[in-house]
């Protein structure tokens, strides 16, 4: 059986407001949740997230230390969900702006995370400023700008901002975004 993500938040149908009960529909798939009024079956899609790894001109790259949870007082780069509809390179160049300050320019995807049993797939660019200044948001207790020798490996909030920071440091970058 697939990993999945059941949210038992969800119970009730959002057709009839018949109970939802999980159900294997198919051999091989996960079990999903079905409504034992209508029959209508709920998937639970992944969350998208998006993230930058901006560069500065001293090589130094920009991490917030998060005020919010998860992750509350551990660092990550600036980032976080794309909305319905958003195209994925317009959210992240949105949350950079957001949570750091900076506008930026997109120079290519470090790759794409995802994790067993997690519902967040996580997108993730390198950045270079080209303007703006550096501050952080409310969702953010600091901001501080790093070598790869300060980074604070222990302190990072998600599997996928340390395997983000290992695959560009190791210079993984596909150059095409969209």
């Amino acid at each position: 059986m697939h990993p999945h993500v059941h949210d038992h938040a969800y119970r009730f149908c959002p057709v009839c407001g018949h109970k939802l009960v999980s159900k294997l529909l198919k051999v091989g798939d996960p079990e999903r949740l079905v409504c034992t009024g209508c029959g209508f079956v709920l998937y639970l899609d992944p969350k998208v997230a998006v993230g930058t790894i901006i560069a500065m001109e001293d090589d130094r790259i920009v991490l917030v230390r998060r005020a919010i949870e998860p992750g509350y007082g551990r660092w990550v780069f600036p980032g976080g969900y794309v909305d319905r509809g958003e195209v994925v390179s317009a959210a992240a160049v949105r949350e950079a702006r957001e949570e750091a300050g900076l506008e930026i320019r997109l120079d290519g995807l470090v790759s794409i995370y995802s994790y067993a049993g997690r519902a967040p797939v996580i997108i993730v660019y390198a950045a270079t400023p080209t303007g703006g200044d550096l501050q952080h948001d409310d969702e953010s207790l600091e901001i501080r700008t790093f070598t790869e020798a300060d980074i604070p490996w222990d302190e990072l909030a998600f599997s996928s901002t340390r395997d983000a920071l290992r695959d560009y440091y190791a210079g993984v970058l596909h150059t095409h975004c969209r």
